[in-house]
């Protein structure tokens, strides 16, 4: 299989039917075995959704007439030439000529012309069509034009640096076990390795590479010296504040960094339960637990059907790392910028106040929750919040005092690249005696 084809079948699939890059791409690894295959097909891919607003217009304006629907495969592989010509390192004749090439796979030999002639057009007019598209908002910031409005609206002060930030690659983030060692002490490895990396401020645990690796390349990363998360969902676990003894429940906890990073740093919990609506992700949590060294009590069920799962017994600590739009992963996860609607936000707030309200009666009097989203939207985080404390009076607002982030009407938000961080959300809930 040509690797340009794949990489256009990946991108019409995720704008045609909604799949995510996450299901696509492990199917299609299959057919490229070498790993420098597979960073290739991911590279264009994760670039070609990156850039997809930018590289939808400048191919609008190379094309005489719209495409036909079902030709959408020629259009994305379009795309994918576009994208390599202007932001990869190919050269540009085999940029050029692997594209046209591609075109066999789709058995539509009439396309070869075209696909050669736009890749070539865009070569002699590129000037001329920069200059148009500093005209059209959603190719100068890459993101469609409601979701440029959602963030304005949101956050009028940060609102371009949020976008950029989401245009840029993310950095790639440890976090180490301490029980297996210091971060300095780690750091102290990866040096002898010849691997450039530095602490990450806002967490005592975090560690930034200078360049994205293989995890199997990490010294110790199968024996569970570290793991893969952004700082700011390492913050979790501290803000918790566990204490040995205490019962936690880990909510929507798949893949299970912070339930791992919870048994990390108290290890003599009485019992964490993580539970999760998705029994593949779930096994994730379990592999990761493994790995580690650790051990959770995992439960494959809807945590809000608590009728299902809960056996009576209270916790001291909730965690809610609720379901939401993912808007502050976005620089992870572009084809979120694909895959989102407007109407999301709505149902979303919905289904974090139906899980608010339905664990809320499992945390005793005294213990705290912690509300979790890696969103950016107030519609999804302190709207959500408002409502149910005033729902719910035996619920009052912890202050969150650390120095990292914004102060918000209730929690607080790091927006994306803030501290080189992800974008997150978190609001802490104390539950008192009426």
């Amino acid at each position: 299989m040509n690797i340009r084809a794949a990489a256009a079948h990946v991108i019409s699939e995720v704008v045609t039917q909604g799949r995510s890059l996450s299901d696509c791409l492990p199917e299609t690894f299959t057919h490229f075995p070498e790993q420098r295959d597979q960073a290739l097909l991911q590279a264009m891919c994760y670039g070609v959704c990156r850039r997809y607003f930018y590289l939808e217009a400048l191919l609008d304006l190379l094309l005489e007439k719209p495409m036909k629907s079902k030709d959408h495969d020629i259009y994305a592989l379009m795309l994918v030439g576009l994208y390599q010509l202007s932001d990869m390192r190919i050269p540009d004749y085999a940029a050029v000529a692997e594209t046209v090439a591609a075109v066999i796979e789709f058995d539509k030999v009439w396309a070869k012309g075209l696909v050669n002639a736009v890749l070539r057009n865009y070569q002699r007019h590129i000037d001329e069509l920069q200059v148009e598209l500093e005209k059209n908002a959603e190719a100068r910031y890459s993101h469609p034009a409601w979701l440029i409005g959602k963030i304005k609206k949101a956050w009028p002060a940060n609102w371009e640096s949020v976008m950029d930030a989401n245009n840029q690659h993310p950095p790639f983030v440890l976090r180490v076990n301490q029980r297996q060692g210091t971060r300095e002490h780690y750091l102290e490895k990866l040096a002898e390795e010849n691997i450039a990396a530095s602490p990450l401020a806002e967490t005592p645990f975090g560690i930034v590479l200078d360049e994205a690796m293989d995890v199997n390349r990490l010294p110790g990363f199968q024996e569970g010296f570290l793991s893969v998360q952004d700082g700011a969902a390492q913050l979790a676990a501290e803000l918790l504040d566990l204490s040995p003894g205490m019962r936690v429940l880990d909510a929507c906890a798949a893949p299970g960094g912070k339930t791992a990073h919870m048994c990390e740093q108290q290890p003599d919990l009485l019992e964490l339960v993580a539970v999760d609506n998705d029994a593949l992700r779930l096994e994730s949590v379990l592999e990761n637990l493994e790995r580690l060294q650790l051990h959770a009590t995992c439960i494959h069920s809807d945590a809000g059907m608590i009728s299902e799962w809960w056996d009576g017994k209270l916790f001291d600590r909730v965690l809610l790392d609720a379901p939401c739009s993912a808007s502050g992963v976005i620089r992870r996860h572009p084809d979120i910028k694909l895959l989102r609607r407007p109407e999301d936000l709505e149902h979303l707030a919905k289904e974090q106040l139906r899980l608010l309200t339905a664990l809320w009666p499992t945390l005793k009097i005294d213990g705290l929750m912690l509300y979790a989203t890696c969103s950016i939207f107030p519609q999804e985080n302190s709207q959500v919040l408002k409502q149910f404390l005033a729902e719910n009076p035996d619920a009052v607002e912890e202050k969150i005092t650390s120095g990292w982030g914004i102060d918000c009407e209730i929690g607080k938000q790091i927006l994306p690249g803030m501290h080189g961080m992800d974008g997150f959300y978190y609001a802490r809930l104390r539950k008192r005696q009426l």
